[in-house]
């Protein structure tokens, strides 16, 4: 899918309230380029594009946010917005059996649920983008997963972090809960998150210590497509560009609360120290 860059020069320049000419002279092109690309009879460069929104952002018109709200807002009832960041295009249909095996919940296709996680997670990829995604959950079986043992257990299982234990009943009973649905809801887990969930698994701080630690660092919740059925329910309805600046925007603000989110977990480790039980006791 490609961006919708005529639409959006034209809501840019609008915005603003520039014509033709003033938006062409403040980002250095000839006025017949913008003339020509809102009316559909050229592709843009992607010099024209990281133009055009570098400008945009600078101007403190956050369109894709914009677009987040207007999209939520025409989408029919009971149907859901979410997002995917993506650090190349997606070609063909969309899929649950092409992603990794050890991402969160094995293979599948992940989405966000909002637009400001979806970019900070391709924010550091050159030619990232971002899609909205219109999912209609009608007749599907959900698995929600919230902050606690179950969660980090199926985690650190399909990461790899439990190999050892893997014909453990725990275990397989966390394989089937995790496979018995269509998708999933489930709180990220991060890089960051999963090496305190490996310090749990290592018997390093206890199932409790862990738990607060992870509540410490929310990146809100991911919705996890592991069915033909559900994927087929999940439509691509727009793809947006990241301009620079903007990817640098919300790099930095990813950067403060990871800072703020390591601080709250050595709070967390220190106020639940000894209260919970240690890996080993749990799959004794």
């Amino acid at each position: 899918m490609d961006y919708n860059f005529a639409d959006d020069l034209r809501a840019i320049r609008e915005i603003l309230g520039y014509t033709q000419f003033e938006i062409a002279e403040q980002i250095g092109v000839e006025q017949v380029t913008i003339s020509r690309n809102e009316l559909h009879k050229t592709n843009p460069s992607n010099q024209l594009m990281e133009l055009v929104y570098n400008f945009a952002f600078d101007k403190k018109i956050q369109l894709n946010r914009l677009k987040e709200m207007l999209w939520i807002e025409k989408l029919p009832l009971n149907h859901k917005l979410l997002f995917h960041g993506a650090k190349r295009i997606i070609e063909g249909p969309l899929n649950v059996h092409v992603g990794r095996i050890n991402n969160d919940f094995g293979q599948g296709f992940y989405t966000g649920e909002t637009y400001a996680q979806a970019i900070s997670f391709v924010s550091g990829y050159n030619g990232s983008s971002v899609y909205y995604l219109d999912f209609n959950s009608q007749n599907l079986k959900c698995k929600e997963y919230q902050v606690n043992q179950e969660w980090m257990m199926t985690i650190a299982y399909y990461r790899g972090a439990l190999d050892k234990y893997k014909d453990h009943a725990i275990i397989q009973k966390i394989i089937k809960d995790s496979r018995n649905c269509d998708y999933i809801i489930a709180p990220i887990a991060d890089n960051r998150m999963f090496k305190i969930i490996d310090s749990f698994i290592q018997g390093e701080i206890t199932d409790e210590q862990c738990k607060h630690c992870l509540a410490a660092t929310n990146l809100g919740k991911q919705y996890v497509f592991v069915s033909d059925l559900a994927i087929s329910q999940l439509k691509i309805v727009e793809r947006v560009y990241l301009a620079d600046n903007e990817k640098n925007y919300y790099k930095e603000m990813r950067s403060s609360d990871s800072k703020l989110g390591e601080d709250k977990v050595k709070l967390a480790r220190i106020q639940y120290r000894g209260k919970g039980k240690y890996i080993d006791e749990i799959l004794y």
